[in-house]
C-alpha cells in the first residue's frame, strides 16, 4: 500500500481513504477552492445552526424512544385500500431470513446466485400461472410503478397513433399520480371514464375510446373492492380500437377470479405484497405480466432457464440489452433495482398455500367482506355495501351522519377505517381483523 493510501486509512474510513493532499489535487483539478463550492444550495435553504439534539448512550435511548412509543394510540384496522395485512407464516421470515437471500444483490453472476435465481424463476412461474399470461418479470416496485410501465409499454408498442390513456375514475389518488409522473414529458394524455355502481361504465368507455386510445386501464377488484362483471366487454372495447388492454388486479384475487388472459388483458399489473408480508405502508412489491409479443419491451429484471456447459438446467438474467445498465437512455425502463427479495418471500408464501390454500384465503376475503357488510347494513343510518356488487375485502358504507364525525368516533373506540367522501367509509376486512367485527359493529352502533 502506498503512503498516502496508508495515511488516508489511519485518518478515517477505509471506504473514503482520500487524504487531505489528495482532495486539493483534486479540488485544483475541477477548478474550485472547497468541497463546499461543489454544491450550489441557495442560501436560504441551507442549515448551519445546531440540531439540538443531546448525545445519549443506547440504553437511555432506548428508554425514551420506548417511552415515544408508548404513546401511539392502539388501533384496531379496517383500512385496506393497497395495504392488506394477511397472517405471514413463520416459514417465510425463517427461510427468507438466510444470509445468501440477505446478502445478495441483483444477481448478475449467475455461477454464485441460483438458488436465488431459481426461487425469482419460480415467482416468474406462479405469476405466469396465475395471469394466464407467458412472460412476467421478476417484480417491480409497486403496483403504481407497474401501471406507469405498463402506460410507458402502451407508447413504444402502440398500433394506432393515440396518445390517450383512458382509466377508471375511481383510480386510487396515488397510483393516479405516479402514472401522471411516468407520462410526463411524453405525449401521452391521461383520461377518465366513469364507473356504474361501481363497476366500469361499458357503454360509455365504449364512446370514448377510438383512434386516439392508446390503453385501456381496467381494475378487478376495483380501488373499492368491487368485483368486476364485463370484464370480457372491457377488453372487446380496447381490442376494437386496437388499444392495449391493461387490467390491474391483485394476487390473492388471482386464486378465485377470471384468469386475465381469458378476457383479453394485454398486460397485467397489480399488488403482489399481500403475500409474504406484514402491512408495511410504504415497501411494496407489484407484479407485471404480458404477451410474447411484447417480451422485448418488458421492464426489470426476467430469470431465464437453460443449460449449463455440462448440460445441467443453470438461471440467469437474460434479455439484459433491454436495461439501463446496458443501453443508458435507450433502455425500455428506468427501473434501477427491483424486490426480489420480497418476491422470494411472496414465492414463498404462495408455495406454503398451495393452489387450495389460495382459493381458500381469496374466498374468505370475498365472504368476510359480505358478512361484514350485511352487519353494518342492519344497523339504522347505515348503507352497506354502497355498490350492489360482489366484494374483495373492502366495500364502500354510507352513512346519515357525516362520514369524518363517524370515522373519528370509531376512532375513539380503537377502530380505523378510511373517509372516501362526505358520507362514504370505507371498511376493509381479513383474516388479521375478523375477529374484531363484532366489537367494530358495536362501535358503529354507538357512533350513529
Amino acid at each position: 500500500m502506498s503512503d498516502s493510501g496508508r495515511h488516508g486509512r489511519d485518518q478515517g474510513s477505509p471506504y473514503a481513504p482520500h487524504t487531505p493532499v489528495e482532495t486539493a489535487e483534486m479540488l485544483d483539478a475541477v477548478g474550485v477552492e472547497s468541497e463546499a463550492d461543489l454544491f450550489d444550495i441557495p442560501p436560504a435553504e441551507r442549515f448551519e445552526g445546531d440540531f439540538g439534539i443531546d448525545p445519549r448512550s443506547e440504553r437511555e435511548l432506548r428508554t425514551e424512544l420506548g417511552s415515544t412509543f408508548r404513546k401511539n394510540d392502539e388501533l384496531t384496522e379496517f383500512l385496506g385500500r393497497g395495504h392488506y395485512a394477511h397472517y405471514v407464516p413463520s416459514v417465510v421470515d425463517d427461510l427468507s431470513s438466510r444470509s445468501e437471500f440477505l446478502t445478495s444483490y441483483t444477481q448478475y453472476q449467475p455461477e454464485i446466485a441460483q438458488g436465488f435465481l431459481q426461487a425469482l424463476f419460480e415467482y416468474q412461474s406462479l405469476v405466469v400461472e396465475l395471469t394466464g399470461l407467458p412472460i412476467a418479470n421478476c417484480s417491480m416496485y409497486d403496483a403504481a410503478t407497474a401501471l406507469g410501465e405498463a402506460a410507458r409499454l402502451a407508447d413504444r408498442v402502440r398500433r394506432v397513433s393515440g396518445t390517450d390513456l383512458l382509466v377508471p375514475e375511481c383510480l386510487h389518488e396515488n397510483r393516479r399520480a405516479v402514472l401522471e409522473n411516468y407520462v410526463d414529458g411524453t405525449d401521452l394524455s391521461i383520461e377518465t371514464y366513469p364507473m356504474d355502481d361501481g363497476n366500469v361504465d361499458v357503454e360509455a368507455l365504449s364512446g370514448l375510446a377510438g383512434s386516439e386510445t392508446a390503453m385501456v386501464y381496467a381494475e378487478n377488484p376495483t380501488a373499492h373492492g368491487t368485483i368486476e362483471a364485463r370484464l370480457s366487454d372491457v377488453g372487446a372495447v380496447a381490442d376494437e380500437v386496437d388499444a392495449l388492454f391493461c387490467l390491474g388486479t391483485d394476487i390473492i384475487a388471482l386464486g378465485l377470479l377470471e384468469e386475465p388472459a381469458s378476457v383479453g388483458a394485454d398486460v397485467v399489473v397489480g399488488a403482489a405484497d399481500a403475500l409474504g408480508l406484514p402491512t408495511a405502508y410504504g415497501m411494496g412489491l407489484g407484479l407485471f405480466a404480458t404477451r410474447e409479443d411484447f417480451l422485448r419491451q418488458v421492464p426489470g429484471r426476467l430469470v431465464g432457464a437453460g443449460e449449463d456447459a455440462a448440460g445441467k438446467r443453470a438461471y440467469t438474467l437474460t434479455l439484459q440489452t433491454r436495461e439501463q445498465h446496458i443501453r443508458k437512455e435507450r433502455a425500455t425502463s428506468n427501473i434501477c433495482t427491483n424486490q426480489a427479495w420480497v418476491a422470494l418471500r411472496t414465492a414463498m408464501h404462495l408455495a406454503w398455500l398451495g393452489p387450495e390454500g389460495l382459493v381458500d384465503l381469496a374466498s374468505d376475503c370475498v365472504r368476510e367482506a359480505e358478512a361484514l357488510a350485511a352487519r353494518l347494513d342492519d344497523l339504522r343510518g347505515v348503507r352497506a355495501p354502497l355498490h350492489d356488487r360482489h366484494h374483495f375485502r373492502e366495500f364502500l358504507a354510507r352513512t346519515d351522519q357525516p362520514a369524518s364525525a363517524v370515522a373519528s368516533d370509531l376512532e375513539s373506540s380503537g377502530f380505523a377505517v378510511h373517509v372516501a367522501g362526505d358520507h362514504r367509509l370505507q371498511v376493509c376486512v381479513t383474516e388479521m381483523n375478523a375477529d374484531e367485527t363484532d366489537a367494530l359493529v358495536d362501535a358503529f352502533e354507538e357512533a350513529l
